[in-house]
């Protein structure tokens, strides 16, 4: 079902679902892969687990699809965190949830931020990532000229500041410029596979600038003593399986890592049996966990 709440008086919009059957359950909130609606990659893994007899939220972040925000289409770590609690808080309001059995799911970069969010908010019991891009500046820094990526997006920062438009570039594109440049992402994004009547092939140029300075690795250095699954492709050119292996060995137990015969970072977004076998790691890891 449709629903709508509010985090810091925005109205987000979010797909609810219930399996059958009586009872309170427990309850998955889903945060995604950048640029990402929730029809798209969340709203898969949320159909699969509520058929598991998970109650499930996949919803827009702020500035995303249907809901509300300034600017349009503006990745705002920081808000998104609050969008996960404000969404953990109407899962515990519902009749259905079992509000002591809450877990936080992520998918691509939602990986890392439902790792941060899990850390630090006691209401979420168990974290499970996908596929997930943990964020570090460390990493950033080492893998591009970091100075001059902060040096250039610093200026257009300064020219919307003085009063300038909101600048943007396209999300993806086979060639050329893109926030996520080259033929896999587009094979997503750009074609009828991932088509969303809430999704737009454009990001704000200075979102680029939160993606390279946010920090949800450390969320692996406080989420104990909360069980934490790790599922990824053993091939993955966009959310390095180094980083998979970086956030499961500052992980605590319990844990659990599971790699997927995967060979592009999109199989876990809509590829079988890639998506099966996610899905069945992450309901086994639950059942024990949640």
């Amino acid at each position: 079902m449709r629903i709508e709440f509010e985090a810091d008086g925005i109205t987000l919009v979010g797909d609810l679902r219930l399996p059958e059957g009586g009872g309170p359950r427990p309850a998955l909130v889903f945060t995604g892969p950048f640029t990402g609606v929730r029809d798209q990659v969340t709203g898969l893994y949320a159909e699969r687990l509520a058929l598991l007899g998970y109650v499930t939220l996949a919803f827009d972040h702020r500035n995303w699809g249907e809901s509300g925000g300034q600017p349009r289409r503006h990745e705002d770590p920081q808000g998104k965190l609050h969008d996960l609690r404000a969404a953990v808080s109407v899962l515990r309001s519902r009749p259905e949830v079992d509000g002591e059995r809450i877990g936080a799911v992520g998918i691509c970069l939602g990986g890392g931020y439902a790792l941060k969010f899990a850390a630090f908010d006691p209401r979420v019991k168990v974290f499970a990532g996908i596929a997930g891009a943990y964020n570090n500046p460390y990493t950033m820094r080492s893998s591009m000229d970091y100075q001059a990526a902060l040096a250039g997006l610093g200026q257009v920062l300064e020219r919307q500041d003085l009063g300038g438009p909101v600048e943007y570039l396209p999300a993806v594109a086979p060639e050329g410029e893109a926030a996520m440049p080259g033929d896999e992402p587009h094979a997503y994004y750009g074609t009828a596979r991932g088509a969303s009547p809430y999704w737009e092939n454009e990001v704000t140029r200075a979102g680029l600038r939160e993606l390279i300075t946010v920090d949800n690795m450390m969320g692996a250095d406080f989420l104990s003593p909360k069980p934490a699954l790790i599922v990824h492709g053993v091939i993955d050119r966009f959310c390095a399986p180094e980083g998979a292996e970086e956030a499961y060995r500052r992980l605590d137990e319990p844990k659990k890592l599971v790699w997927v015969d995967a060979k592009q970072h999109i199989d876990l977004y809509d590829g079988e049996p890639y998506v099966t076998q996610a899905v069945e790691a992450t309901a086994a890891f639950l059942r024990e966990h949640l």
